[in-house]
């Protein structure tokens, strides 16, 4: 049964008839309470839907939830009020996954109280072995390629074609992209492919050909407007593409398509996709007994899980081990 709760995101005419949607979501808390109990930074991939979830899930009728995007990279945020807890102004923004769990282990460390959570779309609990995290899925997302719709690459490549592109090894005819490193969609991408990812992995033998920054910016993930050549192709996640074409979110896919890998659509969410991943929300340990972590994160009936209808809204499917505390980073 639990299976059948992944939500079947089928494109083309359909698109995902979520027109629940209005105006897409912003980018960091607005309205009331300016300064939220429970601060989020982190994953690009799911800064949408956290953003939704922030205005439904409450604890007396308040919400609870303060999600800060990705992005813009390079600039800063302030968390919670500045006059109680100045620690927590012009924080630099933690950008992806990676970064968002660092920021997240930082702030335990320093006792300021300025992160309660972080957005994972990966599993890399362990990068971060003895730091006392709960990794809690949520959501399911699929990972797809993109391409220009004006490109002459195949929208039907299979992962050892994949493999062979992101190994330098396909010709002139493919410029790849990677998103910048710290990334969860990056790792989960390159592993899915058969490497290992690094810092210096575009600089590695068989590796040079793939560009990750653009003018010196690291590249963002899921950002469709980036492929300005027909040559190139990125990993793209079905979850912020579907948001984007539906406008929940800002509309940055630009000119792309998703490609079909092993002859699967991208564009449904379910267990029979090629590269199914699961959504995580990152929580110290030592909280899940907290009534406020209890309500919204823990368990298949907390508020997250129970708010189906916004993880779907945003292009997801409702992971059918929502609220499943078993990972942890002892």
């Amino acid at each position: 049964m639990q299976k059948k709760r992944l939500l079947a995101l089928i494109g083309a005419g359909v698109a995902v008839m979520i027109a629940l949607t209005s105006t897409p979501a912003q980018a960091d808390p607005t309205g009331t309470p300016t300064y939220r109990d429970l601060v989020a930074v982190g994953s690009d991939t799911t800064q949408g839907v956290l953003n939704g979830l922030s205005e439904v899930v409450t604890v007396g009728g308040v919400r609870v939830i303060g999600s800060y995007d990705a992005v813009p990279q390079g600039s800063t945020i302030t968390t919670k009020d500045p006059a109680v807890n100045p620690a927590c102004t012009n924080i630099g923004r933690p950008s992806g996954s990676g970064n968002g769990v660092t920021a997240l282990v930082n702030s335990i460390a320093a006792g300021n109280g300025c992160i309660q959570f972080a957005r994972s779309s990966s599993n890399n609990s362990a990068s971060f072995a003895g730091r006392n995290l709960t990794y809690i899925p949520f959501a399911t997302d699929v990972m797809a390629y993109a391409v220009r719709s004006d490109s002459t690459i195949s929208k039907k490549l299979t992962r050892a074609q994949l493999t062979a592109i992101y190994n330098c090894a396909a010709g002139v005819n493919y410029r790849p992209l990677l998103p910048q490193f710290g990334s969860g969609t990056r790792q989960y991408f390159l592993q899915q492919l058969g490497f290992t990812d690094s810092a210096t992995f575009t600089s590695q033998p068989n590796h040079t050909c793939i560009v990750d920054t653009i003018g010196g910016t690291p590249i963002e993930e899921n950002v469709g407007t980036l492929l300005t050549d027909p040559r190139h192709i990125a990993p793209y996640s079905v979850g912020p593409y579907l948001a984007q074409i539906n406008a929940v979110v800002p509309d940055v896919h630009g000119r792309i398509v998703l490609g079909q890998i092993e002859g699967i659509a991208p564009l449904v969410s379910n267990i029979g996709s090629t590269l199914v991943r699961t959504m995580y929300n990152v929580v110290p340990t030592g909280q899940l007994s907290d009534p406020v972590y209890q309500s919204v994160f823990v368990g298949p009936t907390s508020q997250i899980c129970a708010n189906s209808a916004t993880i779907a809204k945003y292009g997801f499917g409702l992971n059918a081990n929502c609220g499943n505390t078993s990972l942890t980073t002892p």
